[in-house]
């Protein structure tokens, strides 16, 4: 049976509930994953979600920032999350879950943004991203990221050169720079090696975003885009993947969009 992961920065999920209901009676994901849902758990609205065919959820959210959750059609166990950096945020849940070949572990991640200024010692915010970045390498680098893991969310980095609308002018930009891209690159190949799913189906050389600025006037014309947000598998996940979609209209789909559009990876 083909199945289907999604991932979307919602940038407030009681705001834009209807957004994410239309997105799944469209799209039929058999897991979503949201990241800044700005709500504690107790506030995430996991009946509008169960009336929708969603019955099975992994949240850990955070009063007014941040926050990430999971929704799935199939039971999810060993639900979990993880503090990066001693900094009491809720940037991590995970879970497990079968859509047919076994378990697997899918992780949701809100990487921090980082801030303006590309500099750890005058910026604490660009500090906490690479302190992010580096925990994340060292873990990992254990035997339980060898197979069977999914890992995805906003990871605030776009990547390759082709992920921004100008690799030049935003070389010095945060999400762009290099120490960023070259962490996320390590990342990407370090000890068991990741595929990113969606750069697996589109050539290097292509523009692709999933992020346009709120300061656009006309964020479709200009098209100033990054690609903020990954899907990522072990090689065992990849090798099922079939295709991907960036539902790039969702960012016009009402007068108060996510900045962020859904990203999803299909496999067979």
């Amino acid at each position: 049976m083909p199945t289907s992961i999604a991932t979307w920065n919602i940038n407030s999920v009681r705001l834009r509930l209807p957004l994410v209901l239309d997105f799944l009676r469209q799209y039929d994901p058999d897991l979503l994953c949201l990241q800044e849902i700005k709500c504690l758990n107790d506030q995430f609205p996991r009946n509008d979600f169960a009336a929708a065919g969603y019955p099975y959820h992994a949240v850990h959210g955070q009063k007014g920032y941040h926050g990430v959750a999971i929704i799935s059609k199939v039971p999810l166990t060993d639900i979990s999350s993880r503090v990066f950096c001693e900094i009491e945020e809720s940037r991590h849940v995970s879970a497990v879950l079968d859509l047919g070949r076994g378990p697997l572990t899918v992780h949701n991640f809100y990487i921090p943004a980082g801030g303006d200024e590309p500099d750890p010692e005058i910026n604490p915010k660009f500090k906490h991203k690479l302190g992010f970045l580096s925990e994340l390498k060292s873990w990992f680098g254990e035997a339980s990221f060898a197979r069977g893991q999914v890992i995805c969310g906003d990871f605030n980095i776009a990547p390759y050169e082709h992920d921004v609308w100008s690799h030049k002018q935003l070389l010095n930009v945060v999400s762009h720079t290099p120490v960023e891209t070259e962490a996320l690159q390590e990342l990407l190949s370090g000890n068991h090696g990741w595929v990113d799913l969606i750069r697996k189906h589109v050539p290097a050389d292509q523009k692709l975003y999933s992020w346009w600025s709120y300061r656009a006037r006309d964020w479709d014309a200009a098209d100033k885009g990054r690609r903020l947000d990954h899907i990522w598998g072990t090689a065992d996940v990849a090798q099922h993947a079939t295709g991907y979609d960036i539902i790039r209209a969702a960012r016009g789909w009402s007068d108060k969009p996510s900045d962020h559009v859904p990203v999803i990876a299909r496999f067979d």
